[in-house]
């Protein structure tokens, strides 16, 4: 004797969280889905914080995450010396901040600095074999200045 249908097709699929069964319609995403959707969107503009759907939280997000990356001054001299010379490794990066800046962090330190600049869109990485090289992506900032101009219109 069996308790219930052992076929997988028989088995009837759980509605997914937040979703009755009757709700559920063939062809429909699930909010699941939708969720998962928007993540993703989300993570392919360069935010990394999950949107709520509108366009201005979304802008939000990504600013704020670019503020949060520029609020470390090691983050800062980082990008400086990258907009000097871009296409920099690990070594070079902390090689330049200890002669030009008497910076003295670790290259693991640094490298999760790297890691915090990258997920702010502010730094974008290329792998050359074995060397990870690093270069300076200004798109950020000018998406903050194009929104909030450094002239005023009503100026001579």
């Amino acid at each position: 004797m069996t308790s219930g249908p052992t076929n997988s097709a028989a088995v009837r699929r759980k509605a997914p969280p937040g979703i009755r069964r009757g709700e559920q319609r063939l062809g429909a995403r699930s909010r699941s889905a939708q969720l998962y959707l928007v993540i993703k969107s989300c993570v392919l503009l360069g935010c990394v914080h999950p949107l709520i759907g509108k366009h201005t939280l979304a802008y939000a997000s990504c600013v704020a995450d670019v503020y949060r990356a520029l609020d470390d001054e090691t983050r800062r001299l980082i990008l400086d010396e990258l907009a000097t010379r871009d296409g920099q490794s690990l070594f070079e990066i902390c090689t330049a901040l200890t002669m030009n800046h008497r910076v003295c962090s670790t290259r693991q330190a640094i490298s999760q600095h790297l890691n915090v600049l990258e997920d702010a869109g502010l730094v974008t990485t290329e792998r050359r074999g074995r060397t990870k090289l690093h270069f300076f992506n200004p798109e950020p900032l000018e998406a903050i200045t194009t929104r909030w101009p450094t002239t005023r219109k009503d100026a001579p």
